[in-house]
């Protein structure tokens, strides 16, 4: 199943799946230009769906419904997205054209946030990114931590589809966590050479980011022995050496 990146703003991604007909799946489309331009005068979406509340995610979908009234809005209960048709809960299944996913909450950057996992793919938004996690806006480190716990128990050839190019800089802190790991070595490796050669980064896979992404790391020795430094202070569990990574990268400069 291939999933298309379209670039948006400064470094979001709009998700495209197309069926064998050309109609589309929009996900978190926070500008419309994007999208009106992949599909130009093809037929419309079959849906929208919304990871979260936040403008770059939801900012093109009136502009969207302006050139295809009705199309389906599926989008977690929040009162903040007013475009949405479908609320959609933990556990529940989205049907969309030929396609199938199933909810998971992963709260933590906003405490309603979705992700979408189906046909080898997940929409995760800005929960989890390539070798890295997202801010915690309304959410504490256990809920978040949590939160990336349900997403990497996922089968590990799922292509992760996250919002944001923000690989190469967490490429760095990663790197300044784990040094000696050789999977993230080589990874920070291919994704110098996307990037220099003006490629995404993603998908990725998520086998990949449980080898290499330190906050799916926190119960390895050595991730834990570098909170624990940076933090001065010994951490009680996982959930806490999440916390003090997550503080660390809030702070962080190459």
């Amino acid at each position: 199943m291939h999933a298309l990146p379209l670039p948006a703003f400064d470094d979001n991604y709009i998700w495209l799946l197309r069926d064998g007909t050309g109609r589309a799946l929009v996900v978190d489309p926070g500008d419309a230009a994007p999208v009106l331009a992949a599909l130009g005068d093809g037929p419309p979406p079959h849906a929208i769906l919304l990871t979260h509340h936040h403008g770059d995610h939801i900012g093109g979908v009136d502009g969207l419904l302006a050139r295809w009234p009705g199309t389906p809005v599926f989008a977690p209960r929040d009162e903040r997205i007013a475009s949405a048709s479908q609320w959609v809960e933990s556990g529940d299944e989205v049907a969309v054209g030929p396609w199938r996913f199933r909810v998971l909450a992963v709260p933590g950057h906003t405490r309603s946030h979705v992700a979408y996992h189906g046909e080898g793919l997940l929409f995760c938004g800005d929960t989890l990114f390539s070798l890295g996690c997202g801010r915690m806006f309304e959410g504490t480190a256990a809920q978040m931590h949590a939160s990336l716990a349900r997403l990497a128990a996922l089968p590990g050839d799922t292509k992760v589809c996250c919002a944001h190019e923000y690989t190469l800089a967490n490429a760095a802190f990663a790197l300044a966590v784990d040094p000696e790991n050789p999977a993230l070595q080589a990874r920070a490796d291919a994704i110098r050479s996307l990037r220099a050669a003006g490629q995404p980064t993603l998908p990725t896979r998520l086998g990949e980011e449980r080898a290499c992404n330190p906050f799916l790391r926190c119960a390895e020795t050595a991730v834990r022995a570098a909170a624990q430094r940076h933090a001065g202070r010994p951490l009680a569990n996982d959930a806490e050496v999440f916390g003090a990574l997550r503080a660390w990268k809030d702070g962080f400069r190459a």
